[in-house]
């Protein structure tokens, strides 16, 4: 593994949910997304509502050795919390931690893997058992 991959830590960040089975996704995003990648440094963070912040999440990918960090913002659009509110919090976490880039990417978008997951997901409501039409 380069030394590039190594010095590099991903934060993949949602919204944060009260509901613990939501925020229990996103543990299960990250792990299989640290497997699938390759990536040494791979932490889970809710914005909001939950734990880990992106603050603690920040200090994670420090703690284990990370020189910049990557936040991947785990939302489907460019709206307010992705383009302002996550950057934001980014910022006062690196502020933390003199010498350590970072940088926010941008949210999913359209992208083609989104288009096939749609259909996937279609499919599976076409595949299922449909609910009886009652009067």
């Amino acid at each position: 593994m380069n030394q590039n991959r190594e010095q590099t830590a991903i934060i993949v960040v949602d919204h944060g949910s009260r509901l613990q089975q939501s925020n229990q996704m996103l543990v299960e995003v990250v792990a299989a997304y640290r497997q699938q990648s390759g990536w040494p440094i791979v932490e889970p963070a809710h914005m909001e509502l939950a734990e880990p912040t992106i603050a603690d999440a920040f200090n994670r990918c420090v703690q284990q050795g990370a020189q910049r960090v990557i936040v991947f913002p785990y939302f489907l659009g460019p709206g307010n919390h992705s383009t302002k509110d996550i950057p934001r919090l980014v910022a006062e976490a690196a502020a933390r931690h003199s010498g350590i880039g970072y940088q926010v990417a941008s949210p999913i978008g359209l992208h083609s893997s989104v288009l096939q997951v749609i259909d996937d997901r279609i499919d599976e409501c076409l595949q299922a058992k449909w609910p009886s039409a009652s009067n």
